[in-house]
């Protein structure tokens, strides 16, 4: 969606994860599928308690709640370090989510529901980017 605000030259622009000011353009130099973005409904559910392990050997135990839309809330613990979901969703066969843990790393989860109903992906700290990791769950969705 994409509203012209006159008096400040910008557009409102509704994205996967919230709103956003961007620069407006005018309706001839941008086509309707460059401003048209395309969020998939979730196809499978993450809700309840489930865990992943990660790169073989860290046990992320996650809580979440999801709501109709994808958009994921939560706890997420693992040795003695806590955190928050700060964002995240499940945008079709896609899940994505950013944890804020009690230690201070920022982790940026990114993954997708394979073949055999498991949820797997990448990892890195948004703090120190070098620092990544593979993960898997170890149930089925």
């Amino acid at each position: 969606m994409r509203t012209k605000l006159a008096t400040a030259g910008l557009a409102l622009v509704l994205g996967g994860v919230g709103l956003a000011l961007a620069p407006a353009a005018s309706a001839a130099s941008v086509s309707s599928a460059s401003r048209t973005a395309t969020v998939m409904a979730p196809e499978f559910s993450v809700n309840g308690r489930w865990q992943f392990t990660q790169s073989g050997a860290i046990t992320v135990t996650m809580n979440v709640t999801q709501d109709s839309s994808g958009r994921l809330f939560g706890t997420a613990s693992w040795s003695g370090a806590v955190g928050t979901i700060e964002e995240g969703a499940v945008e079709g066969r896609n899940i994505f989510f950013t944890v804020g843990w009690s230690n201070g790393a920022r982790g940026r989860y990114t993954g997708s529901l394979g073949p055999d109903r498991r949820l797997s992906g990448t990892t890195f700290d948004l703090n120190n980017p070098s620092s990544q990791a593979n993960w898997v769950t170890t149930r089925t969705f």
